[in-house]
């Protein structure tokens, strides 16, 4: 982190409160143990092993969960929270892909099923993953 404000770091930030929101966890949380404070550093390891995405969901969620939902925003909060700046998406990226997400179909299924439901984004490029998206809906409303 540069200590500089930009649109990447933003974005950063906004990764930051998906995560607060999928994790039901604080950014800072001081009452946890050491390794547990920083949400951003606690949670690397599960962000970057999808078999381990459905260890993020809030607990209060007991496991009912849409899990290709769950896994598109933990690849959506991933991007956004990416140590360089310059491999974040762009916000409308995120905004389209996040759209994309909110408008489908979903069901609440126990989390064990995080991991045997592909995903429809592409691991690791949700802005190639985004702007994939951008066409689809652009060509369905005839802009692109």
């Amino acid at each position: 982190m540069s200590g500089k404000l930009t649109l990447k770091s933003d974005i950063y930030s906004f990764g930051v409160l998906l995560l607060e929101l999928i994790t039901g966890r604080r950014a800072f949380d001081y009452s946890r143990t050491r390794a547990e404070q920083n949400l951003v550093t606690w949670s690397r390891p599960f962000l970057n092993d999808r078999r381990k995405f459905s260890q993020l969901a809030d607990p209060s969620l007991q496991g009912h969960y849409p899990p290709r939902a769950f896994h598109q925003l933990v690849v959506i909060t991933s991007m956004c929270l990416q140590e360089q700046a310059h491999v974040r998406p762009i916000i409308a990226d995120v905004v389209v892909a996040l759209d994309h997400v909110a408008s489908q179909a979903y069901t609440a299924e126990p989390n064990s099923k995080v991991m045997n439901s592909p995903p429809s984004l592409p691991s690791g490029n949700v802005a190639g993953a985004a702007s994939s998206i951008r066409r689809s809906v652009g060509k369905g409303f005839g802009i692109m």
